[in-house]
């Protein structure tokens, strides 16, 4: 990857780029409107994390996947150059990169290995809410603590029994003197056994409605009472550090209070508008490598004297990854960009998740029945891919549960 690159570079390029696209070369002010072609900025960020992705994911994914262990070595590169904590701003140690931009660096990044990416994009879902409604000392603190060193954090809120209904959340905090004692059990978190601080929601009235009967704490690891369990043997993204996590008689002081008291649901679900894009392209980048390694393995074997690709069952199916590729990620824009104007996302967000992640595990068992017998052996790349497409349908919102908040923005909201 270009040793040129740093934080500094990108800001500097981002800079010019947007005077560009402010002044035109008569010094008026113009706007290009509608535009399929990256800037100068944003097409440096993309080779730079496609190198990253060629020369440091790829040559250990293989490693990672067999043996589980979470990429420490390759989180610290990537902190070095600046390809996690992307959306931290800059006055609290970040790059301080628009949602386009960064969803723009997860397709390269994902194109290596979606395991070791979900593992550097955790900080991104747990920071979101403190973006959202933490003031100035938090940020400070939670978000500054991630640019100072490489460490992790985690979004704490799923439980046993509390999936896509958030609603149904059982872990409790109350109240007493100028403390908060936090008890409950989390699981299926990403980040729980690395975290150097949790994102956590709880229920803080039993008696109100989901929208007011939750605040959101910053809860510190090595706080007593915190209790990480056993990492969970996943289908695939191995690599990752999912665990469930369990709070018992944690203090917490008002100060860890996120925002409001009673809104912190808000900010749970807040936080997933920003989210959701860059995880439906991190599907767009997993999709893309399976298309590749179909095509290559395609235009190499030969059947009836000549490649399979020749064959029409074959093209076809080839024909079909590109087409929906191409759309999934068109989409994600739109839904990053939404965000970058102010405007709500939700709907462009659920339609981007729904359609990245369906159309990914299309894809990865598509490229399988094309590498055929040799598809389904671990010998050849694309059956972890498959094993790693499955939890785009499933993780930070289940292609169901997409499609539920669509239709609800489309009816409601007309």
């Amino acid at each position: 990857f270009p040793s040129s690159f740093s934080v500094e570079t990108m800001l500097a390029r981002r800079s010019l780029s947007r005077s560009l696209r402010k002044v035109g070369k008569d010094g008026m002010r113009w706007s290009s409107g509608l535009c399929f072609e990256l800037s100068q900025e944003q097409q440096f960020m993309k080779d730079t994390a496609h190198d990253f992705a060629k020369k440091v994911i790829m040559p250990v994914e293989a490693h990672h996947d067999k043996t589980m262990e979470y990429p420490h070595e390759v989180f610290k590169k990537a902190h070095e150059l600046g390809l996690v904590n992307r959306h931290i701003p800059t006055e609290y140690g970040g790059p301080g990169l628009n949602n386009l931009d960064g969803v723009i660096v997860v397709e390269e990044l994902s194109y290596g290995c979606t395991g070791i990416t979900t593992a550097l994009e955790a900080n991104g879902l747990a920071s979101a809410p403190v973006l959202i409604a933490g003031n100035d000392a938090q940020k400070k603190k939670y978000l500054g603590r991630l640019t100072e060193e490489p460490l992790q954090a985690s979004y704490c809120v799923t439980e046993p029994g509390a999936g896509s209904d958030v609603s149904g959340l059982k872990t409790r905090a109350e109240k007493k003197g100028d403390k908060w004692i936090l008890n409950g059990q989390k699981m299926w978190i990403t980040n729980a056994g690395v975290a150097n601080w949790f994102f956590v929601l709880a229920r803080t009235d039993p008696n109100a409605k989901a929208g007011s009967a939750m605040t959101a704490f910053i809860v510190e690891r090595d706080w007593a009472g915190v209790q990480p369990g056993r990492k969970e043997i996943m289908m695939g993204q191995r690599c990752s550090d999912t665990r469930g996590v369990t709070f018992e008689n944690v203090e917490i002081p008002e100060e860890n209070v996120l925002g409001e008291v009673g809104k912190g649901f808000k900010y749970a679900m807040g936080a997933f508008d920003l989210t959701r894009p860059p995880v439906a392209m991190g599907a767009v980048g997993l999709a893309r490598r399976a298309m590749d390694e179909a095509c290559n393995y395609a235009v190499q074997r030969k059947t009836m004297g000549v490649p399979i690709v020749m064959h029409q069952a074959v093209s076809f199916m080839l024909a079909d990854m590109a087409t929906g590729i191409d759309a999934s990620r068109l989409l994600v824009y739109r839904a990053a960009m939404e965000a970058d104007q102010g405007r709500r996302n939700t709907k462009f967000a659920s339609m981007a998740k729904a359609m990245a992640a369906d159309h990914c595990n299309k894809v990865c068992a598509d490229a399988v029945q094309i590498f055929g017998g040799n598809g389904y052996n671990t010998e050849y790349p694309v059956e972890k891919l498959m094993r790693d497409a499955k939890i785009y349908q499933i993780y930070e919102g289940t292609s169901q549960i997409q499609r539920l908040i669509i239709a609800k923005e489309m009816f409601d909201r007309n």
